[in-house]
């Protein structure tokens, strides 16, 4: 396995997708903001919530980006397409698990069944973000698919 190449595609896949996810926000095709929400998970300064939460946003692409790797390296090897795969079943499975999960996880997130209070401020995203808009399901799944895809075209595993 390249360590330099994981590395370094890693970060290169994660600030694709983090330049996606701006995109679509910035295009109004959604409200969620995914260094925001990291970023608030570890500071109630809502001021530097997105540096923080980018930071996370980072380190948690590499760390996702490592299972892709040895999956390329046991499965022929990357590739565009399972790339693309890879970041599709990842994005479904943060659509309909991770985010139905996340006011369990956020302390500073309002849950379904305990509206927002002084310390819970964040909205939930509900099922497959859609209290972020119609559109943050497609947004999310591309922004994975675009990730994986990345990785698959240019990391060598």
């Amino acid at each position: 396995m390249n360590w330099q190449s994981w590395l370094f595609w890693g970060v290169m896949a994660t600030l694709a997708q983090a330049t996606f996810e701006s995109i679509t926000q910035a295009l109004h095709l959604t409200r969620m903001s995914l260094p925001f929400m990291l970023g608030t998970m570890v500071t109630s300064a809502r001021s530097k919530a997105r540096l923080w939460g980018f930071g996370l946003h980072i380190v948690s692409g590499l760390i996702f980006a490592l299972p892709y790797i040895v999956a390329f390296h046991f499965l022929g090897g990357p590739s565009w397409w399972r790339g693309a795969l890879f970041g599709a079943v990842q994005g479904t499975i943060v659509l309909t698990l991770g985010m139905s999960l996340m006011p369990n996880l956020h302390p500073r997130m309002a849950t379904e069944w305990a509206g927002p209070s002084a310390t819970r401020r964040l909205e939930p995203p509900g099922f497959l973000a859609l209290n972020y808009g119609a559109k943050t399901p497609i947004a999310v799944l591309l922004s994975h698919v675009i990730f994986g895809t990345v990785l698959g075209s240019f990391c060598n595993a």
